[in-house]
């Protein structure tokens, strides 16, 4: 099966609210993100999610609350929820994004493979530390996981080639989101890839913010069409601060022109 090439048509597919839309029509997103040592992962997945959702959940480590207490004066589009209101809001929730900032430990383990068990039909997208523990049998067709090369060898025990990659999905039937300097999101055996984004996009926190992008896409969309979406206006975002910075641009910014990409459409 030839692979395609994701091209600027895919904007036209994108979710758009309704006029006669209601607080809640156009999404509700869990975050569930960030550590002590990764504290800021959260506030970049819930900033660009918030622009796109009706509703931005974020449960995090203990140890972050301080943190949380402090963002809330510079993002005030989320709602912070506590172990006693996971379970709730899980149920509420029409995507949940796990993983960024998460620390690769047995606790994260269990949280990711315990949520894939119980919520199949839950769409999640599963992002850095989640990939590290996450047990690929429990995937399925209501998942993405967003792996660059080295991360795609420890899940699946094999080097990454798109060969690889193509025959793992036919038996792995969740959406995989490859990250490089070519990108692919691949199903079931089907194929596209994405060549905009740029060596700028290395930076710590870029990872981040397509997390939230795709998240927020995919809880009004098809987990495919929600991550070809997310990984062209992304990498788009990062090749309109190339032709204004050059390489020297941060993922803050990469939000801000995302949202410029978004209001165009």
């Amino acid at each position: 099966m030839p692979i395609k090439q994701i091209t600027k048509k895919i904007l036209k597919t994108i979710h758009r609210p309704a006029k006669e839309s209601r607080k809640g029509d156009n999404g509700r997103l869990l975050i569930i993100a960030g550590s002590k040592k990764y504290h800021g992962a959260f506030y970049l997945c819930a900033a660009m999610a918030s622009k796109m959702v009706d509703f931005v959940y974020v449960y995090t480590t203990l140890e972050n609350f301080s943190l949380i207490k402090n963002l809330r004066s510079k993002l005030a589009e989320f709602i912070y929820i506590d172990q006693k209101d996971l379970l709730a809001t899980i149920e509420e929730a029409e995507c949940i994004l796990i993983g960024p900032g998460l620390m690769p430990d047995k606790k994260t383990g269990q949280l990711v493979n315990n949520l894939l068990k119980k919520y199949p039909q839950k769409k999640m997208v599963l992002d850095a530390g989640a990939l590290r523990v996450v047990k690929p049998e429990l995937l399925n067709k209501n998942c993405v996981i967003t792996p660059h090369h080295q991360e795609f060898s420890s899940m699946f025990n094999r080097p990454f080639s798109l060969a690889q990659a193509l025959a793992i999905s036919k038996t792995c039937p969740a959406v995989i989101v490859i990250k490089g300097s070519i990108d692919y999101v691949i199903q079931n055996g089907q194929a596209y890839s994405n060549s905009t984004g740029n060596a700028g996009m290395t930076k710590g926190g870029t990872g981040d913010v397509l997390a939230g992008l795709l998240s927020a896409l995919c809880a009004k969309s098809d987990p495919f069409l929600a991550a070809r979406q997310a990984i062209y206006i992304n990498g788009l975002a990062g090749d309109k601060l190339k032709e204004k910075f050059g390489l020297f641009y941060s993922a803050s910014e990469l939000i801000i022109q995302a949202q410029i990409i978004l209001s165009k459409i």
